[in-house]
């Protein structure tokens, strides 16, 4: 599919509070786009309403048509009693055992591969979460501060395997942090 996202005058409130308000933007195909914005301002409300989790009061958005996705939300969600591989796995029957471990080896989760996920810390889960993610089949990949809890030099190692892994396909990056968007090539860096 050769079609950019295109959103115009998209709004939503919660209530009396309005997170988005006649917000206008195109996502390039096969690019990074990043969103920042206060804690608040609307970027997981846009990520939701991409992927159909909330309807937008407002506005039209096309070029989302077929497309299938794959996203790492704020939260992990991930199932505590499998495995790292087996969560991989779970969205990604295709890929075997080996291929699991050599993409947790990748991203520094050598030797952890049979362990329950709920045994892991906090930032060995998010990696899991993000490699579930990306070994997925999908055309369009949203990521909702996925870096977040990663000290600096694991940050880095995710950061570079999440560029291979995603390369060519569309990215929207939900940050707080412009290094972040720097570091994963973003194409623009969008405002709410």
């Amino acid at each position: 599919m050769d079609v950019s996202i295109s959103l115009t005058n998209v709004s939503k409130s919660f209530g009396n509070n309005q997170v988005l308000k006649n917000f206008t933007a195109t996502f390039p195909k096969g690019k990074v786009t990043a969103i920042m914005a206060p804690s608040g301002g609307g970027k997981t409300t846009l990520l939701r309403i991409l992927m159909g989790l909330e309807q937008a009061d407002s506005g039209t958005i096309s070029g989302m048509e077929g497309l299938r996705l794959s996203a790492v939300f704020q939260e992990d969600r991930l199932c505590s009693n499998l495995s790292p591989s087996a969560n991989i796995r779970l969205t990604s029957p295709e890929i075997s055992k080996s291929e699991a471990a050599a993409a947790l080896n990748a991203v520094g989760l050598d030797g952890c591969s049979h362990q329950p996920v709920r045994e892991l810390s906090g930032g060995m889960r998010r990696r899991v979460a993000i490699l579930r993610a990306l070994m997925a089949d999908y055309d369009i990949l949203f990521l909702d501060e996925p870096f977040k809890g990663l000290d600096e030099t694991t940050k880095e190692l995710v950061i570079r395997d999440t560029k291979l892994r995603c390369a060519n396909k569309t990215v929207l990056l939900v940050t707080h942090d412009e290094d972040e968007a720097v570091a994963m090539d973003a194409c623009q860096i969008l405002g709410l």
